[in-house]
């Protein structure tokens, strides 16, 4: 019949629209994809407050399983649930894809993601660069590759968004060898953690001033204990805000009035919200 993708915004569950709430009271089954973001709050509590079942879409299920998320569509009304938007994810607009493929109808029911909330720093849309992903450096494996698209988007005066890894369901290498079913628990990179890989992906393109980039870190934006402080990278690589999950802004080397005044407002030493 068909397969809603629901957005649920940012924070909890009151944050989905009505359109999508009345998408999911509707729905025959609730799926909710729960490891390109989270929200803060479980799985039981949406339950509770949707008046539904709800299967949680694991990394391994999008990627390798979801031929039943659609198959299921062919017959029944199926909304898979998305924190943030739907289509700020290439897992959501391949599913979309491949279920447009399959001949199914497929709805999209947008809402608030941090990559327009981010305004909420005060910087301006429309001078973001490419966004950038930071993975956890792991062992050996150091991928730097964000640290040229950060230079670039900084050579074209343009701020950069960088998403921040998060590690759901993921299993060592030996166990993961084995065939044993044990997860790691979940990780969500901090701000800190960020900063600290970004400044060694800097020394290795032999860039010594990534320390004096003024940025800003923000965490659990649109929650009523949001934070976003302002500083440099040298600044912010030690301050504490809190709880996942957590943003990083590198700022355009020129500013805006306005955007120099929200730098001002959200200094370190000023408050956090």
């Amino acid at each position: 019949m068909v397969l809603t993708l629901v957005g649920l915004g940012l924070n909890d569950e009151r944050d989905i629209s009505i359109r999508g709430l009345e998408a999911v009271r509707a729905a025959d089954i609730v799926y909710l994809e729960n490891y390109t973001a989270t929200l803060n709050v479980d799985a039981n509590r949406l339950e509770r407050f949707f008046g539904k079942p709800i299967v949680l879409a694991d990394r391994d299920f999008v990627e390798g399983r979801a031929e039943a998320m659609i198959e299921a569509a062919t017959t029944k009304r199926v909304a898979c649930l998305v924190v943030g938007d739907p289509f700020c994810a290439t897992t959501h607009a391949d599913l979309y894809l491949r279920a447009r493929q399959r001949g199914v109808t497929v709805k999209v029911i947008h809402n608030a993601s941090i990559m327009s909330a981010v305004a909420a720093s005060g910087l301006q849309l429309y001078r973001f660069g490419e966004t950038v992903s930071i993975p956890f450096f792991d062992g050996g494996w150091k991928p730097v590759s964000f640290y040229e698209k950060i230079k670039k988007n900084r050579d074209n005066n343009m701020h950069t968004l960088c998403l921040l890894d998060i590690k759901v369901k993921e299993q060592t290498v030996e166990n993961l060898m084995k065939g044993n079913n044990i997860f790691e628990p979940p990780r969500f990179m901090s701000v800190n953690t960020a900063i600290e890989q970004l400044l060694e992906a800097a020394e290795m393109n032999n860039d010594g001033s990534a320390a004096d980039i003024l940025a800003f870190g923000l965490a659990r934006v649109g929650a009523d204990d949001q934070a976003i402080v302002s500083g440099t990278l040298g600044e912010l690589r030690s301050a504490d805000l809190g709880e996942p999950l957590h943003s990083l802004v590198l700022c355009a080397p020129e500013l805006h009035e306005v955007e120099r005044n929200f730098v001002a407002l959200h200094r370190l030493t000023q408050s956090t919200s």
